[in-house]
This record gives C-alpha cells, structure tokens and sequence, in this order.
C-alpha cells in the first residue's frame, strides 16, 4: 500500500530525508524502525494500514533484531576464544618446540650462521653439514660445553677446503652426554623460553628469535 500524506508534504520529506550518507545503500533494522513510525505518521485517516501488513513489518524487524544479536554474541565469542587460545601458549612455556626443518639456506662464498639446542651436557661430538643429496660437506667441533642453544657460523667451505655451492644445507649433531650416552640433536628444535603478544598475534621465542606460532609444527 503506498503511503499517503494528509496536510504538508514538506513535512513527510523532511522525515524521509537522510540524516547521513549510506555508501552500500543497505538497510538496517534501525533504518526499518524509522520508515515504519513515518508511515505510521502519515497515513490516510480513511484507508488505515493493513494490520496484516504491520504484524509481518513487526515480524521482520523482530528477526533483524534477533539476526544482529546473534551476530554480536558470535563476535564476542570469537574474541573471547581467541584471547583464550593465546593465554593458553603460556603453558608451553619450557617445552620444545620443532620448526619442522633442519635446514639453512647457503649462498656460496658467505658464512653463514644457525643456533642447535644441546638438552644434554656435552661432552664432545661434532655437528655434520649434510648437502640435500645427503653427503657429508663439512663437521665442526663441539667442545664441551653445558647443554643449551648454541649458535655456530659455517665458514662455507668444504671438508676439502673448497667454496660450498649455494643452496640448502641439512645440520645435525652426534655427540657424548656428561655419562658417556650417545646422543643426538638437529638444527630445528628449540625450548620455548617465552611467549609475546602483539597486535593479535602469538609469537615464541625460540634460540634467540621470536617466531609466529604457527610457524611451529609439534610441542612436546
């Protein structure tokens, strides 16, 4: 039923006219509220609006309410499991943490530099530098040492003395524990020794960088 004025049209323009600019021209529930009141304000006194009409209108806002509320209640939801999620990587703080990779990236004629986690004193051992193929390039001394992340530089060079190629390099290590047990450790896998909050995103320290969480693959 179109809506029609009694009296002064300026009046209806006035209700009917924008009070600020809708760039998507979409309509809320709100927006639905104002076009019902102005309708029933203007209204012909001798053809009343249907009643059939106002109950589905009034149904219709009702459900807009209802759609906004829960759409809220979803929002929130989703924050508060979200906080949840990231205060909760507290608790993994001094378990270890596995990148998933126990490589580096060489450019031929650079040193290049990587940290290995010790969980064990050592006593000695030697950390081997593998090609992608799997050969041994080049191994370095351990020492002894306490157990911790350490951080060794590879000069680039080959066993032989010769410019390692650029490429992928795997590192691993084999060495003695303070009782004389063999053990073994790789490049990749570091205890978690802090958890960093910023802008929304969940970051861990490992060795001596922060990395996002989902850069990890396993907590154990």
């Amino acid at each position: 039923m179109a809506i029609n004025s009694v009296g002064n049209n300026s009046a209806l323009d006035s209700a009917l006219a924008p009070v600020g600019t809708n760039p998507k021209g979409v309509l809320g529930k709100d927006d639905f509220m104002k076009l019902l009141l102005v309708q029933l304000q203007y209204q012909d006194p001798t053809e009343p609006m249907d009643t059939e009409k106002i109950l589905t209108q009034t149904s219709q806002l009702a459900s807009l309410e209802a759609s906004d509320n829960t759409k809220k209640a979803l929002e929130d939801l989703s924050k508060s499991l979200g906080n949840a999620q990231q205060f909760s990587t507290i608790s993994a703080i001094g378990k270890t943490a596995d990148l998933g990779t126990d490589s580096i990236a060489h450019d031929e004629g650079d040193q290049t530099s990587f940290e290995i986690y010790f969980p064990k004193d050592v006593q000695q051992g030697v950390v081997s530098i593998k090609d992608n193929d799997g050969n041994l390039v080049k191994t370095l001394d351990l020492g002894t040492n306490k157990a911790g992340v350490y951080q060794f530089t590879w000069d680039g060079t080959t066993t032989g003395g010769e410019s390692a190629e650029s490429g992928i390099y795997h590192i691993s290590a084999n060495y003695s524990d303070q009782d004389g047990n063999a053990q073994q450790t790789r490049l990749g896998a570091y205890p978690i020794e802090s958890v960093r909050f910023d802008n929304g995103n969940t970051l861990v320290k490992v060795g001596s960088n922060y990395v996002p969480l989902d850069k990890i693959k396993e907590v154990y």
